[in-house]
């Protein structure tokens, strides 16, 4: 899970918004004949004129042990937000997958003089709730609080930090719900989707694997947990985020009283993956099912490249938005599946661009004969200016929600200081987004989404859609290079 998920559990979740402009809304249906004339339907008003960010004033410092520090004062709630962000997450595991699951389930089993009880008890009396979340890059320990106790929560999230039990009591039922996790995901077409996918991404890398096999997780140790939080958590891998409304003078010194005298511990683990030579198709049977599940996945590049933010709204109008080329051809026009989408998925100084969809069993081939086509048509000809203008408005307005909350903006700049990109990233994001052209973004499509270098995972009945792949070139020409 990534700090932006976990964020929104240890917060108030913001009400759902929709977004909407005159381009994006879709056409409407044709007016029954009728005798009697109906007043014109209004139009909704054009969006607003888009702004950059402007980043409330904030203040980072180092400890001498390398822990770092970001304050910053934001909205007017009486409530802060305290996030450490910790550069270790599957990464480190390496082949133990899941091993740093476990560790951030058992770090919340009890730290200092507190069990797992009064950890619960006294997040709760201070207005929140403590969560521990670990994803491929970071582990998160974050808590939203009533402003008052922000000290408190310091001294909290410090000690989960810091001086977790780990009690051996725990681990075999913890180990129990993973095991039935595993046990349900390996019902689920999406999650058997998902894990071949990053097999054939990332071979032999971490990022590479999705689940463990039952075997690892039954003959992880309480020791294996201990060595594993022993050997990744420390002072200089973490960064402390405090957002909200606080007292600046008494946040520091619990933070100085919280942290002093944390081992300084290993600089992060660095490993960027090699990424597939071959791109392959990998077919995963499922007699009987009525839905096939697609994922058309490449590698790209990462978000410290400049390509990233014409790669970014290129994913947008191909297939990350409802009204995008994808979404509107094989949903609104064919009707092959219900709600496919695309997306960027980020890992440190790695990243790929995914296409996901569940369609019809017997729509298999012909949506995905609509997807390359739709990839094609891009990387060929530049989309429409009110085509891109409609799509820079609404990726606008989504940036105004990534921003607008403390665990949002915390988020924000966590990922802003995992991948070491510049201080002006949020402050001239719309800026540069309006910046980009329609040859812009056919470049990067051009560039970037090669249609013959993407790996292909289906999940479905293959006695009923293999004849379906058998007729689309793309898929053939990628078995046989595979199989060179």
């Amino acid at each position: 899970m990534k700090i932006s998920a976990l964020l929104s559990i240890v917060s108030s979740a913001a009400a759902t918004c929709v977004l909407g402009t005159t381009a994006l809304a879709q056409s409407p249906a044709p007016e029954p004949q009728s005798s009697t004339a109906r007043p014109p339907v209004e139009q909704p008003p054009p969006p607003g004129t888009p702004r950059d960010f402007r980043l409330p004033d904030k203040t980072t410092r180092t400890l001498p042990s390398g822990l770092e520090i970001t304050f910053i004062e934001f909205g007017e709630t009486p409530k802060v937000t305290i996030a450490a962000s910790v550069r270790t997450g599957n990464l480190d595991e390496g082949a133990r997958t899941w091993l740093a699951d476990l560790t951030g389930e058992m770090m919340k089993e009890g730290a200092g003089d507190r069990n797992s009880t009064q950890i619960a008890e006294q997040a709760a009396q201070m207005g929140g709730a403590l969560g521990v979340s670990v994803g491929p890059d970071e582990t998160t320990v974050a808590i939203d609080v009533l402003s008052e106790f922000g000290p408190q929560a310091v001294a909290l999230v410090a000690d989960v930090l810091r001086r977790p039990r780990l009690p051996e009591s725990e681990l075999e039922r913890l180990r129990r719900n993973f095991e039935r996790q595993l046990a349900l995901s390996r019902t689920q077409p999406d999650a058997l989707a998902v894990e071949a996918m990053l097999a054939e991404l990332f071979p032999n890398h971490p990022y590479g694997r999705a689940y463990p096999t039952p075997e690892q997780l039954a003959g992880y140790t309480i020791q294996d947990v201990r060595n594993f939080h022993r050997d990744n958590f420390g002072a200089l891998r973490t960064h402390l985020y405090v957002a909200g409304r606080f007292d600046r003078a008494a946040l520091a010194r619990a933070v100085d009283e919280a942290f002093e005298g944390w081992e300084r511990g290993p600089a992060p683990f660095i490993s960027p993956p090699t990424v597939a030579a071959n791109p392959g198709v990998k077919l995963i049977d499922r007699p009987g099912a009525e839905q096939s599940t697609l994922r058309l996945a490449i590698p790209i590049v990462d978000p410290t490249h400049p390509d990233w933010m014409g790669v970014s709204l290129m994913n947008t109008l191909l297939g990350g938005a409802f009204s995008s080329r994808i979404t509107s051809n094989i949903r609104e026009n064919k009707g092959y599946a219900y709600s496919p989408g695309s997306s960027l998925n980020a890992r440190y100084r790695t990243a790929y661009w995914v296409q996901a969809a569940d369609v019809k069993t017997d729509a298999t081939g012909p949506a995905l004969q609509e997807i390359f086509a739709e990839v094609e048509r891009l990387r060929r000809e530049p989309p429409g200016v009110a085509e891109l203008k409609a799509m820079q408005n609404y990726r606008a307005g989504v940036f105004i929600l990534q921003n607008a909350t403390r665990t949002a903006l915390i988020a924000q700049l966590d990922y802003i200081d995992l991948h070491g990109l510049p201080d002006d990233y949020l402050t001239r994001w719309v800026e540069r987004l309006y910046a980009l052209t329609p040859e812009q973004i056919s470049a990067a499509a051009n560039q970037h989404l090669r249609t013959d270098a993407m790996t292909l995972v289906v999940v479905g009945d293959l006695k009923v859609i293999r004849s379906q792949l058998e007729k689309l070139p793309q898929v053939t020409a990628r078995e046989k290079k595979k199989a060179k």
